[in-house]
């Protein structure tokens, strides 16, 4: 029986979610706290793969067991048993050919900025003490709507197949002396978010123009985007999913 499971967790202290050989990862806790409960080996396989120090207020997975599962107390032992910085928040069964990573219909990541020094956020939001223009970031932003290969914010040398990825929403909203950016695609490359965050702030800056932007993403190499922000104050913040995955 395939189970999907829905968690959140702090990354300050994981190499990301994947796996390591030497280093450890949110992957890694969660399937020995699995598999520790429930007395079997278990592994888990993610929707996707936050780098390392990236936070996820919703993430899902999916598991197998030959069991039938008690989803309650399940939830209960696994939070008893794992770290503070990863929270289990629901356990559901599952159609036997479910896919955590490839069933996903979209991916949302919210980037947090902040516009003034906060000695209680500075670890999970990125500061800029520079004036931002924020019109022309949204101006700009409006822009990955007309294109879909986007291999200019892809990490180099990353093993992919394709670098085409649908983007829904992007957009910048002011709240509460921060400046948060909301993107949602159907999939993003390594690195993507951090450096479509970097060039967008550039931007707002002054240091690139809007119509760069244009040219930045034609040339498909990523020296010519802005560079990459901060990991800790990237989140996952939601995945969707078919309706009738779900038993």
């Amino acid at each position: 029986m395939r189970y999907f499971i829905e968690l959140s967790y702090n990354g300050d202290a994981y190499h990301g979610w994947q796996n390591q050989p030497t280093a450890i990862s949110v992957q890694e806790v969660l399937e020995s706290s699995l598999s520790t409960v429930l007395k079997t080996p278990i592994s888990v396989m993610g929707a996707g793969r936050t780098d390392t120090g990236v936070h996820a207020s919703q993430m899902f997975a999916h598991f197998d067991s030959n069991e039938e599962l008690n989803d309650v107390n399940l939830i209960f032992k696994l939070n008893s048993f794992l770290p503070k910085d990863i929270a289990i928040h629901n356990i559901f069964k599952v159609k036997d050919d479910a896919h955590a990573r490839f069933n996903a219909l979209s991916r949302t990541y919210l980037y947090r900025i902040t516009l003034e020094k906060n000695v209680f956020t500075f670890n999970n939001t990125f500061y800029v003490k520079q004036a931002l223009n924020v019109k022309k970031m949204n101006e700009a932003s409006k822009i990955l709507f007309d294109y879909k290969d986007f291999q200019c914010f892809s990490k180099s040398n990353t093993d992919v197949k394709t670098y085409y990825c649908n983007i829904m929403k992007a957009e910048w909203v002011i709240k509460n002396n921060e400046l948060q950016f909301t993107i949602k695609a159907d999939r993003f490359l390594r690195n993507m978010v951090r450096a479509i965050v970097g060039t967008m702030i550039n931007i707002g800056l002054g240091k690139t123009t809007i119509e760069d932007l244009h040219t930045i993403i034609k040339s498909k190499n990523r020296s010519e985007a802005g560079f990459s922000v901060p990991a800790q104050a990237l989140y996952l913040t939601k995945i969707e999913y078919p309706d009738d995955i779900k038993l």
